[in-house]
């Protein structure tokens, strides 16, 4: 944290070292508790939570490159390849190596996969219920973070940029 954001807190700093006031424990926490719900929403699709976010990509931007599909989805091709090799086998996506530099596989939806956009139509509305927020409050937290996903990124460029 920055150290003019430090002066401003009134907590003793041995305070900031407890668990509960730890901003990634409780990122952690609603991650782990959003993927519980995920998991019973995206049950009757036969998706994953992880499934669910490649067929987002892939219903909205259609065929990409794996390279391309990691980006959007912040994974790397190890994390990527079983997921697809998952999506595949269940006959939802084709992997294609390509003819002009076969280091690049392209991903695309089959008929199933693309057909399977209409059943998922109510997974983000069951989402935002299970929230409890109204929509201009899922709307700023969403904002603030991808403003929190930004800077942290940036932090984390600068540091591996500054010499030790």
């Amino acid at each position: 944290m920055p150290s003019a954001t430090l002066g401003a807190m009134t907590t003793p700093a041995t305070d900031w070292l407890r668990l509960d006031q730890q901003i990634c424990f409780s990122l952690n926490a609603a991650s782990r508790a959003f993927n519980g719900v995920y998991r019973v929403v995206l049950k009757d699709l036969g998706l994953t939570y992880p499934q669910y976010l490649v067929m987002l990509v892939l219903w909205e931007h259609g065929e990409l490159p794996v390279k391309k599909l990691g980006e959007h989805l912040r994974l790397d091709s190890g994390t990527l390849s079983p997921l697809l090799k998952r999506l595949e086998t269940a006959g939802l996506v084709h992997r294609e190596r390509s003819a002009r530099d076969e280091r690049s596989v392209r991903v695309r939806l089959t008929g199933e996969g693309a057909a399977l956009r209409e059943r998922a139509v109510e997974v983000p509305r069951r989402i935002a219920a299970a929230t409890g927020l109204d929509l201009a409050e899922v709307q700023d937290l969403r904002a603030r973070l991808d403003r929190l996903t930004a800077a942290i990124d940036a932090y984390g460029t600068e540091s591996a940029s500054t010499p030790s």
